[in-house]
């Protein structure tokens, strides 16, 4: 047999032995479903998340691979800058849904707002690569 026919072969092993390893990776990623980016809402805003490939539970039950809470970000651009506390503190710019809970109702003032998620351990600490959605929206009077 050539070598150019055994390169062949070794090229379609690789790329089936690539193809069984990433086929079982899950999809981890979280999603703001409520408001809409670039929505106009007005004051109490309910912010409620969505998790995909993962498990949301309460901070009671431990640090457990796949699962954690969500946390809310208010105006901040850039939740992982360096000099973060770890895990972050609690604030009316970051907001940590511990219980385990999906939405969370919030009065912010009028204009614009950057929204973001943020997903976490039971101990706050942020999955690398953070697992987060931002969006837009537009409080009105």
């Amino acid at each position: 047999m050539k070598n150019s026919n055994w390169a062949l072969i070794f090229f379609i092993i690789f790329l089936f032995s690539t193809v069984n390893v990433f086929a079982g990776v899950e999809q981890r990623a979280v999603k703001i479903i409520k408001p809409l980016h670039k929505a106009v809402v007005s004051n109490p805003v309910e912010i409620c998340m969505e998790a995909y490939g993962l498990e949301v539970e309460s901070v009671e039950n431990g640090v457990n691979e796949g699962k954690g809470h969500h946390h809310v970000i208010v105006d901040m651009y850039e939740p992982d800058r360096p000099g973060m506390p770890l895990p972050p503190k609690k604030d009316s710019k970051f907001i940590h849904l511990s219980d385990g809970s999906a939405c969370i109702k919030m009065i912010l003032p009028t204009g614009r707002h950057f929204i973001r998620t943020l997903f976490s351990r039971g101990n706050h600490i942020p999955y690398h690569p953070l697992i987060s959605d931002t969006i837009i929206i537009y409080i009105e009077k």
